[in-house]
C-alpha cells in the first residue's frame, strides 16, 4: 500500500465524509470517525496493515462548500501536518444550485470552485507524502440529467486539479455508475447524495483501490 508507516491521514469534505462524526469525543474514539466511508477505510486500514499504525483524521463538515474548506484549512489541514491528505469536496457547491435556488450567493460558480480548490491544495502540496483527491458524485446514471451534468463538470475540474498537483484520483462517481448498471439508484440513496453502508463502501473501495490496498493480504 502507498500509505506509508507512521503516515497521519487527514480527510476532509462535506456530510459524505462527516457522515454524523462525533464532535464531543476525542480523536481515535470510535464515534470520531462517522458512520460512513472514513470509518470504513480506518476499519479496513488498520485490521489489514496493523504494523504501519496509520493514524486517519475525519475532518469532514456536514454542508460545507470549497468556501467553507478554505475559511477552516488552516486549523483542519495545515495545523494538523498530515503526511496524507484526502479531500472529497463539490456536492453542496452544485446542490445549492437546486436546493435553494432562489437564494444566489449559496452559489459556488466553477470559476470559484477552481481557484478556490487550486488555492488550498497549492498551500499544502509541498509538505505531503501524497495526495487523493476524490471526485463529487450523484448517485443519477443518467448523464443527461441537469444536475449529472452539473456535477460532472466540477468533477473534471477536481481531476484537473489532482493531476495539475500530482494526486491520486478516485474517480467516485465511476463506482456509483457501475452498481447503478444493476440496481436502481434508490438501493443506495433516497435523495441521490447521502448513501446508505452499501453506498459508503463504494467510496470506501474507491480509495483504497487508489492508494493501492492489498485486497489479499
Amino acid at each position: 500500500m502507498l500509505i506509508q508507516e507512521n503516515s497521519k491521514l487527514v480527510m476532509i469534505g462535506d456530510s459524505i465524509t462527516d457522515a454524523g462524526r462525533n464532535y464531543n469525543v476525542g480523536e481515535g474514539w470510535q464515534d470520531s470517525f462517522g458512520y460512513g466511508y472514513v470509518n470504513l477505510v480506518n476499519g479496513m486500514i488498520l485490521s489489514t496493515y496493523p504494523e504501519k499504525k496509520i493514524r486517519i483524521v475525519n475532518k469532514g463538515i456536514s454542508g460545507n462548500t470549497i468556501r467553507d474548506l478554505k475559511a477552516r484549512w488552516k486549523e483542519d489541514v495545515l495545523d494538523l501536518k498530515p503526511d496524507w491528505l484526502s479531500i472529497m469536496i463539490g456536492i453542496n457547491d452544485v446542490w445549492r444550485h437546486y436546493n435553494t435556488p432562489l437564494i444566489l450567493e449559496n452559489r459556488v460558480g466553477e470559476d470559484e470552485f477552481r481557484e478556490n480548490y487550486e488555492e488550498i491544495v497549492s498551500s499544502i502540496r509541498p509538505q505531503l507524502k501524497g495526495l487523493v483527491i476524490m471526485s463529487p458524485y450523484i448517485i443519477e446514471p443518467n448523464k443527461s440529467d441537469v444536475m449529472r451534468a452539473h456535477i460532472d463538470r466540477y468533477g473534471q475540474i477536481a481531476k484537473e486539479v489532482a493531476d495539475k498537483n500530482g494526486a491520486i484520483f478516485v474517480d467516485t462517481q465511476k463506482g456509483f455508475d457501475d452498481f447503478c448498471k444493476v440496481y436502481y439508484s434508490a438501493a443506495l440513496s433516497l435523495d441521490r447524495i447521502h448513501p446508505n453502508t452499501t453506498g459508503h463502501m463504494i467510496i470506501a473501495k474507491a480509495f483504497l483501490s487508489a492508494v493501492e490496498f492489498n485486497w489479499n493480504k
